[in-house]
């Protein structure tokens, strides 16, 4: 499950609001990729480990990257992945989300829903997920 971390400091153990900092490390459920939904069974998943390691399933194909965590704003390297072949619609959607991911500059977090958003650099929202 995706975890909601809060920053500390080594003299002062107790977390305010103010302190909090919110982090996309965990493990991620696509709902929707480019505004178009997604294949139910198609289990498209994305994780982050607190090391910036990225990976995942596009639906496909396994695949895996580097994520650049820097306050809100997200980079991830270029995908690298299995070359299974699958049927016409997966490979479509899985291409659609490996460029999404390609195109990922920020990120926004909605804890009230645990969703995470993956945003381009105009803020539009590439991806939608949902914790695992």
């Amino acid at each position: 499950m995706a975890r909601w971390r809060s920053a500390s400091s080594a003299s002062q153990r107790s977390r305010t609001t103010a302190q909090r900092r919110i982090s996309p490390v965990g493990r991620w459920l696509a709902e929707d990729i480019l505004g178009g939904g997604v294949i139910d069974n198609a289990q498209t998943t994305l994780e982050i480990a607190e090391d910036g390691r990225v990976s995942g399933r596009g639906g496909c194909n396994s695949y895996g990257s580097t994520a650049s965590i820097e306050g809100e704003k997200l980079t991830l390297s270029p995908v690298v992945a299995t070359q299974m072949a699958c049927p016409e619609a997966l490979m479509n959607q899985e291409q659609k989300y490996f460029d999404a991911l390609g195109r990922v500059a920020a990120f926004r977090l909605v804890p009230a829903e645990q969703k995470l958003l993956l945003l381009d650099a105009d803020g539009e929202t590439l991806v939608r997920l949902a914790a695992m």
